[in-house]
């Protein structure tokens, strides 16, 4: 199971609602973040979720309203006595930038932090799962990124062990673990390994090309949506996405939920987007601000 927290949800500037960019992938005590603007770390403070428990942070691209958070979390983290290393991740130019903004603002670390640079097709391996980047279009350079959890282990069938001797207790385990007993082999009572979910974040970009590559199969696809159908001419003049475009690439790609994001303050009322969307693709979801979720193999949970 996979948490999703949605900590930032609009697009260049904030509203009285909604903050900028952000979103969290929880998978078991781990918090995983795509993208970091300003205020992040107060909507980190308001949600469920711990600051210090983040591990990994994924920067889009290198506009204001995606990435100017990190200076501020960072110092934060380090104020609290962190420990743990942390991995920053994002595209060319994020080391000589974000060298700067600390230097600016004297933010030297007490714990180790990563920072990287990424291209199209690289991946980063995260204790129990991998996020691959890949180019999208937003005039700058810019990455979308797949969140994929490990494929886990098969169900244990305890019924049919039973059936053919094995007692419950250490036998059990010694068949989760791969071993034979008796004769039975974990493959006669465990099934095949369980497809890890994955997550799809655009970022800020055109629709199609790597995106809809990406997207195919995915448990839920992120997409920006800063605009709707009545302003569909602005979106590529500025590398931007409709509502339309998301729901479209959804709808082909064949992803199970659609979730928009980065809204134009220019729309008060987003569930218009949502509706004219759904249209398209019926599992679509307009996010707010702190909206958390979990998704299984079972479907999606607003908790």
């Amino acid at each position: 199971m996979l948490g999703l927290t949605f900590l930032g949800t609009s697009a260049g500037v904030p509203s009285r609602d909604r903050t900028m960019s952000c979103v969290a992938v929880k998978q078991g005590k781990a918090v995983t973040l795509f993208d970091c603007a300003e205020g992040t770390q107060r909507q980190l403070m308001v949600s469920r979720l711990s600051f210090m428990k983040v591990g990994a942070i994924f920067i889009s691209h290198l506009h204001g309203d995606h990435m100017l958070g990190l200076p501020g979390l960072l110092q934060t983290m380090g104020m609290s006595g962190r420990k743990d290393p942390l991995i920053v991740c994002g595209p060319e130019g994020l080391v000589s930038a974000l060298d700067s903004m600390m230097r600016a603002c004297d933010g030297t670390l007490e714990y180790d932090c990563t920072v990287t640079e990424l291209g199209d097709g690289d991946s980063v391996r995260l204790p129990s799962a991998t996020v691959t980047a890949f180019a999208t279009d937003h005039g700058v350079p810019s990455l979308g990124y797949v969140y994929r959890e490990d494929d886990g282990p098969g169900r244990f069938d305890r019924a049919r062990a039973v059936e053919l001797g094995i007692r419950p207790g250490p036998d059990f385990t010694r068949l989760q673990n791969g071993e034979a007993v008796n004769g039975v082999e974990p493959s006669m009572v465990i099934g095949p390994p369980r497809k890890g979910m994955s997550i799809v974040y655009t970022g800020d970009t055109l629709p199609g090309g790597r995106v809809a590559e990406m997207s195919v199969g995915a448990d839920v696809l992120i997409h920006e949506s800063t605009y709707g159908p009545d302003e569909a001419e602005l979106a590529p003049k500025y590398f931007h996405s409709t509502c339309m475009d998301a729901a479209r690439t959804a709808a082909e790609c064949g992803v199970r939920y659609l979730f928009l994001t980065h809204f134009s303050n220019r729309y008060d009322d987003v569930s218009v987007l949502e509706a004219a969307a759904r249209e398209v693709f019926p599992e679509t979801r307009a996010a707010n601000d702190l909206d958390s979720y979990e998704i299984s193999e079972k479907g999606l949970t607003q908790v």
